[in-house]
């Protein structure tokens, strides 16, 4: 008899809310898939519009009334300290969950989860460094001026599938050091690092509604959304998604950081080898298998080495051992869910039909009959207003548009409705610099993807509103305040 695979959560029929594990109002559940085997991996409760209720409730009561916003700043950090630790003893059940949900090979997990602890870190480290007040010059005539930075409330945090151990410490780690309280919503395909950072939570005696976690469908997490006690939405996902929940917010005055599509170019310059381009790009694009809203999925090179880099990156795609995420000899795993590999399929078909040419891959790996897999996918002359040039896939496709000259592929790499990240590829910083500033993008790296949310990370244009990460990212949490008085405090 095969060996079931070991689910390493204590509560998963149960919600968190107001620091206690609690029985859900709905009676629905969502099963969480294996997207290797395509079986049941564990269920959750599927929350209701009275479970959101019930944990806005609570985390808007942690703020105006307890204790968590009148802590120190210092006090905060020691806690996310904790949970830094906290999350280190847990790595090895994130081993056990992350690449079920979404494909992610294993070997992966640990570099990743290592960038996780370091965010609480890192805001750990912020409570001394950054200035929080502030005294400055009035300008009205009185004797005394200062910016102090409160927290903006109850922040309400939509966690996506992809990802979502990292995106939730980018949201959580600010939130809780700026003294806010969240309800964390976490995705129907990938609810186990919400329930993970709960138990934490409660083991680590965080105070009642301080962290509070779901899992719900459109409706219910569009009641958090929509409700006037949530003072911040902070979101990762879909532009779609995005505008319909910038639309609500808009409707109430309320704060938000969008975090949302890409359709990121990488620009191949004359004098960078075709073949190490080729390489670096190749093998980004297999993390995660390609389920990365930065990934570099738009190849623009001159058209004279066009062909030579279609042919090396099918070349590379070709060397790629699809399967087990947990087999080490593995380099591509499956997407997240049956949906997600429907859509890149239909996207692969759309290249086809509008004239682009299929270099590599295009379906199923012939050995595997089971599991969303997908082969790696590259397709060449890919017109720059066409949907395979223009729109977010979400899976390993690779489109290669040639350019006249360098005007050209700077106009091609803007030509899309994003501009979340970006690479030159080529030896001279000078010349990568120069481009970056006439590219618009969120990010512009040099000879690869160097999106770094320690530094912050967002976008241009439909890629998003605001930054996550860095220092940017504790001040999406903070709301400034203008105190004057007619003498300096003593």
């Amino acid at each position: 008899m095969k060996t079931l695979p070991r689910v390493p959560l204590s509560s998963t029929g149960s919600l968190y809310i107001d620091g206690a594990w609690v029985e859900p109002h709905s009676t629905a559940t969502i099963d969480v898939i294996d997207s290797t085997t395509e079986q049941v991996f564990y269920s959750v409760p599927d929350a209701d519009v009275d479970d959101i209720d019930r944990a806005i409730a609570a985390a808007r009561k942690a703020f105006d009334e307890g204790p968590w916003p009148r802590l120190s700043h210092a006090e905060r950090a020691e806690v996310l300290l904790t949970i830094a630790e906290a999350v280190e003893q847990r790595i090895d059940d994130v081993v056990e969950i992350w690449p079920r949900e979404t494909g992610i090979l294993a070997s992966s997990v640990g570099v990743v989860m290592q960038e996780v602890i370091e965010t609480y870190r890192y805001y750990a480290g912020l409570a001394t460094d950054f200035a929080f007040a502030e005294e400055v010059a009035p300008t009205n005539g009185a004797a005394f001026g200062m910016i102090v930075k409160e927290p903006v409330g109850v922040v309400g945090a939509i966690i996506p599938w992809n990802s979502p151990m990292g995106l939730l410490a980018w949201k959580v780690a600010p939130a809780l050091l700026a003294g806010c309280t969240v309800v964390v919503k976490c995705s129907p395909e990938a609810p186990g690092a919400g329930y993970i950072m709960a138990e934490i939570a409660d083991t680590i005696g965080l105070p009642p509604g301080v962290l509070n976690v779901v899992t719900a469908e459109r409706e219910a997490s569009e009641a958090l959304v929509r409700d006037p006690r949530v003072d911040k939405i902070a979101f990762t996902g879909s532009t779609e998604a995005g505008k319909r929940i910038g639309g609500i917010l808009g409707g109430r005055i309320a704060r938000s950081s969008l975090e949302l599509g890409g359709k990121s170019p990488a620009i191949v310059l004359d004098d960078f080898d075709v073949a190490d381009a080729a390489r670096i790009i190749a093998a980004a694009e297999c993390f995660l298998s390609g389920q990365i809203c930065a990934s570099l999925t738009r190849v623009i090179v001159p058209e004279e080495r066009h062909d030579a880099m279609v042919a090396a990156l099918a070349e590379e795609f070709s060397r790629v051992t699809i399967g087990d995420p947990y087999d080490p000899t593995t380099r591509l795993g499956p997407v997240a869910t049956a949906r997600q590999r429907a859509r890149v399929q239909d996207y692969i078909e759309i290249g086809r039909q509008e004239g682009a040419e299929l270099a590599y891959g295009g379906g199923r790996p012939a050995h595997l009959d089971s599991g969303w897999f997908v082969e790696p996918t590259v397709f060449g002359r890919v017109a720059v207003e066409s949907r395979l040039g223009q729109e977010e896939i979400f899976g390993p496709v690779l489109a290669v548009q040639p350019a006249r000259d360098l005007d050209d592929a700077i106009r091609i790499a803007n030509a899309t409705e994003f501009g979340l990240n970006a690479a030159v590829f080529t030896h001279d910083s000078a010349r990568v610099l120069a481009i970056a500033r006439r590219l618009h993008s969120g990010t512009v790296g040099q000879n690869g993807n160097r999106a770094d949310f320690g530094i912050g990370f967002g976008g241009f244009k439909r890629s998003g509103i605001g930054r996550e990460g860095g220092v940017a990212g504790l001040q999406a949490y903070l709301e400034n305040k203008t105190v004057v008085l007619d003498a300096p405090p003593t």
